[in-house]
């Protein structure tokens, strides 16, 4: 199915959902921007994640023709790395995707995008060992200086913009034009959904787009990966199907605390994303059992991270056993934190994906729930106890329905079964050309038939009572 936040990234800033004002801004700097104007060098994009900044500022560069250089921040936050990517970018020709080349003189331009910024350090942190204390040393100065001698337009993304003009960062006030994204309206998310389920012809009910429209408050990518995991391997979705969003709180929400575990060292920040979730640890060691694999590339850091998971589980074990649930704060910590220290290495990876687990539990509880209502239906046009309808009809029935098609349609009829009952005795693919069959049958030719048997019926009836008055 692939990951519909990028394979619906918008290609042009006309394409961008809501901030109408940002986006007219950005282009304005985009269309102005000048290497004799050093105020204009550089741009930084602020807002809640989720709101389009990066996908602005990767349209903007679609848009203007420009050879976007991506560089997430949180992979890179030392000078060395920064200087090695951004800056030799920021002052060299280069060669564009489709290796023509371009000077800057004829136009031609490049876009430095630091995803990430407010992540960017000026001051050693953690552990005083040789090795960490160059790993987040003089980020802010890098960009700063690079800003100050950048032949290319410079992008910068923050969530947090105090955090990045705090330490050393208020530099960054003088050079660069600030953009604000806001929330879109639910309005103009619903659009963007049901344009994607009529792209993905998936029928998706108009409540539950709007539901997800109104549940995301403003974080578009949050949307989109609702929808994704609510239509998987499905070509109509009803209204039960917002039954395995329901418990999540939008402002803190899932997506948020996975990216905060799998990218930071954070632990205060993770316990506090963590703490707002309205999701018990049961359920968030689900998420993290099912994106661990598909986050840690490196084995060694998969193993501490499963290591940690483990433990974790052990404490949620006593927790159900002893029903303490004092002990859900040490599970937390183990779980979260130990996930999040288990790395030695930075990802790329930013989509995330639903339980399997709980998708096909979910499946599961359904197929119970239809089971019950055929038994109940046997039950009573068989006058037989549910139990017995359970345990020895239901089997034989079944049979009967699969090998005789003219029984099939007869108690089809007489027993109401609706298309998910149907689908549950005979099974997707027997269902399906019990639909044809259905269809092409003459049913005019059908009726004559029945009241044929019936009027056979009743003659054999009347004989029968004549025999009896005769003797």
């Amino acid at each position: 199915m692939g990951d519909w936040t990028e394979k619906y990234r918008p290609k042009s800033l006309d394409e961008v959902v809501g901030n109408e004002k940002a986006i007219i801004e950005l282009r304005k700097w985009a269309s102005s921007w000048n290497i004799k104007t050093p105020k204009q060098r550089a741009v930084i994009l602020f807002g809640k994640p989720g709101t389009g900044k990066t996908s602005s500022a990767i349209a903007c560069a679609n848009d203007f023709g420009w050879t976007p250089i991506e560089l997430n921040t949180s992979d890179a936050r030392n000078a060395f790395k920064i200087k090695t990517v951004a800056t030799y970018g920021a002052v060299n020709e280069t060669f564009s995707n489709d290796g023509s080349f371009k000077s800057t003189r004829e136009g031609g331009r490049k876009l430095i995008i630091l995803d990430e910024a407010d992540n960017l350090y000026d001051k050693v942190n953690g552990p005083t060992d040789s090795e960490r204390d160059l790993s987040d040393r003089g980020g802010k100065k890098a960009i700063i200086d690079t800003i100050k001698i950048s032949n290319q337009p410079i992008i910068l993304i923050v969530n947090d913009y105090y955090n990045l003009i705090k330490s050393g960062g208020e530099a960054f006030k003088n050079l660069c034009k600030l953009i604000r994204f806001y929330n879109p309206y639910s309005s103009s998310i619903f659009t963007l959904l049901k344009r994607i389920c009529i792209n993905e012809r998936i029928s998706v009910d108009q409540i539950v787009l709007k539901s997800i429209s109104d549940r995301c408050k403003g974080d578009i990518r949050s949307a989109v990966n609702d929808l994704q995991s609510i239509c998987a391997n499905k070509s109509n979705v009803d209204i039960k199907s917002l039954s395995v969003l329901g418990y999540r709180d939008r402002e803190k929400d899932i997506f948020t605390a996975l990216r905060e575990i799998f990218k930071t060292k954070n632990i205060q920040a993770i316990r506090e994303t963590t703490t707002h979730l309205d999701a018990d640890p049961d359920l968030l060691i689900l998420w993290l059992n099912e994106n661990l694999p598909k986050e840690y590339i490196d084995t060694y850091d998969l193993v501490k991270g499963y290591d940690a998971l483990s433990l974790s589980d052990i404490f949620l074990g006593r927790t159900r056993k002893k029903q303490n649930y004092s002990l859900w704060s040490y599970a937390c910590d183990i779980m979260n934190g130990g996930v999040a220290i288990a790395k030695n290495h930075n990802y790329p990876n930013d989509s995330y994906s639903f339980p399997i687990w709980l998708r096909e539990r979910k499946d599961i509880r359904s197929k119970i729930n239809i089971k019950d209502v055929i038994i109940n239906k046997i039950a009573s046009q068989c006058h037989f106890s549910r139990n017995k309808s359970r345990d020895f009809v239901l089997n034989y029935f079944t049979n009967l329905f699969k090998n005789d098609i003219n029984f099939a349609i007869h108690m089809k009829n007489k027993l109401n079964f609706s298309d998910e009952e149907i689908e549950y005795l005979l099974g997707k693919s027997y269902a399906h050309k019990f639909k044809e069959i259905i269809a092409s049958m003459d049913l005019e030719k059908i009726q004559p038939i029945k009241q044929e048997k019936d009027k056979i019926g009743e003659e054999e009836k009347e004989q029968a009572q004549q025999s009896l008055f005769d003797f």
